[in-house]
């Protein structure tokens, strides 16, 4: 797999076709499974860690899903390969900052990737665009049988799937859902929103999970604990807050639009003024101009502007992406320059071709 070419397309997470992708921009499942008879990643030896990703890698090849997948090598990628990946959303941070034998397995339609030696030894996941937590769970479940039938999972009768991290003991699942949510943050509700979600045990997350800050208004939200549930009745849970959260954010959209238009239109022509006019821009600006734009382009404040673009730069304007894009490395300042240059380009293509 060329990550060249990879970048010239838009990831799954980014594709806007799924059901409520206004809102719900992913729908994502991952499983932690680790090996039997071999030590936890995190106190393995690097001629353990070298065993286990062949043995994987290998095993791997030999069922129907894997034969549909195309490995990739992270311990020998370049460090701006690897973080390509990770706002790919294909690999996680962990991975690409991990040292030793590590690989991930890739789809064509980076539906699914299976991860090797991150904090467990093999990391399922799934994502598909929009809300679709059910075909999400029925295509991983899937994929784990095979994998299954090939490889000896560490299981315990009675505690389910040993995993490196006892939060994920048990089922080993983490099911999540990315949503754009900026009329409750601008409306100040988003936080009385996430206390309610962490009361019933609920994770919120930045764009790229654990650890990581939210950016341009994006959040993910995913289950906190595994063990004693069964898989369906976590996918259930977190499927059944997504529509109220969906809910909250359509209301908190409609207010915008009724009791402060003239404000709401100000802000989303700024930030789109901002992003077609910009010399120098940063990421995390970026982001947070293209959430406003986008949410104005839903409201209907902005006509010539299509969802599926606006997506597609929320990923090529990150900065593994854009040096990618432009073929060479650059430093932060020069960047920021790209970036703006990329915007523009963008924007003002955009426009020549509305005029035809």
């Amino acid at each position: 797999m060329k990550l060249d070419t990879l970048a010239q397309a838009v990831g799954e997470w980014l594709r806007g076709t799924g059901p409520e992708s206004d809102i719900v921009m992913s729908s994502r499942v991952r499983l932690a499974r680790n090996v039997a008879h071999f030590p936890f990643v995190s106190r393995a030896a690097e001629q353990d860690r070298a065993e286990v990703e062949k043995f994987l890698r290998e095993r791997i090849a030999t069922v129907p899903a894997g034969q549909q997948l195309e490995y990739i090598d992270v311990g020998r990628l370049e460090e701006i390969d690897r973080q390509f990946l990770v706002e790919r959303q294909l690999i996680s941070r962990e991975h690409a900052e991990a040292q030793g034998a590590r690989g991930v397995a890739i789809d064509g339609l980076e539906q699914v990737s299976l991860m090797i030696n991150e904090e467990d030894h093999l990391r399922i996941q799934c994502m598909h665009s929009g809300l679709d937590l059910r075909g999400v769970w029925e295509q991983i479940r899937g994929v784990d049988e095979q994998i299954g039938r090939a490889v000896p999972y560490a299981f315990h009768p009675r505690w389910g799937y040993l995993t490196a991290c006892p939060t994920n003991v048990g089922t080993g699942i983490r099911v999540s859902v990315m949503l754009h949510l900026p009329a409750l943050v601008i409306t100040r509700q988003i936080d009385k929103v996430f206390r309610s979600l962490h009361k019933i045990s609920l994770a919120v997350r930045g764009l790229y999970g654990e650890g990581s800050q939210a950016m341009g208004d994006f959040y993910q939200i995913s289950n906190q604990t595994t063990l004693g549930r069964t898989e369906e009745e976590l996918v259930e849970q977190v499927g059944d807050v997504v529509p109220v959260l969906i809910d909250y954010e359509r209301r908190a959209r409609e207010f915008l639009v009724r009791e402060t238009q003239q404000n709401v239109h100000d802000q989303v022509s700024r930030a789109y003024g901002i992003l077609r006019t910009a010399q120098t821009i940063s990421a995390e600006e970026t982001m947070q101009l293209l959430s406003r734009v986008r949410m104005g382009v839903l409201l209907g404040l902005i006509g010539d502007v299509k969802i599926a673009d606006i997506n597609s730069l929320l990923v090529r304007t990150q900065p593994a992406h854009l040096q990618k894009l432009r073929g060479m490395e650059l430093d932060t300042k020069d960047r920021n320059i790209e970036r703006a240059r990329y915007l523009r380009r963008h924007f003002e293509g955009h426009a020549a071709e509305g005029t035809n």
